[in-house]
């Protein structure tokens, strides 16, 4: 299984395949507007500005699960990201991303990088081409601490499964 096997919900309520980021580097982060850490947003879009031409991308996903720090639905909160920190990645519609009720997409990627529950806001995975996950970063370590691992898988080459 890879992350392909998922799909995420955009704010219009249509569904996505994540498997059309196939061949692409992905982080993905639960985002939270009311966050001390929003301000990751910056660093994030600048990894993404800078890395997307090359198949990088970053999917957002707004959770309110940590002390209620997301009040808004997912279309203000994808408003908030894009009017407040200009960001340009996609977010998607707000999700939990712990318990019962967790995404599947998370409780995928909690499962395959040793069960811990998400401990805040800005819990960051980064996903190689072929859609396995390379790390789980915690919330407060800088989205620019990805940078060298993002660079050496981009370096991989695309599989293709034909």
């Amino acid at each position: 299984m890879s992350i392909y096997e998922y799909s995420a919900t955009k704010t219009d309520q249509s569904s996505v395949s994540l498997e059309q980021y196939k061949g692409k580097v992905i982080c993905i982060v639960n985002t939270a507007s009311k966050c001390g850490l929003v301000g990751q947003l910056d660093e994030l879009e600048e990894l993404y500005e800078k890395y997307k031409d090359q198949n990088f991308i970053v999917l957002g996903f707004p959770s309110n699960q940590f002390n209620n720090q997301e009040p808004l639905n997912g279309t203000e909160a994808a408003e908030f990201c894009r009017l407040n920190y200009g960001v340009t990645f996609p977010i998607f519609d707000k999700i939990e991303v712990n318990g019962d009720n967790a995404d599947p997409l998370y409780k995928y990627l909690v499962e395959q990088t040793g069960g811990g529950a998400i401990k805040w806001n800005f819990t960051k995975f980064l996903i190689g081409r072929d859609g396995e996950i390379i790390k789980r970063f915690a919330p407060i370590t800088s989205p620019r601490k990805m940078t060298k691992l993002i660079e050496s898988a981009l370096e991989q080459p695309v599989t293709s499964d034909e």
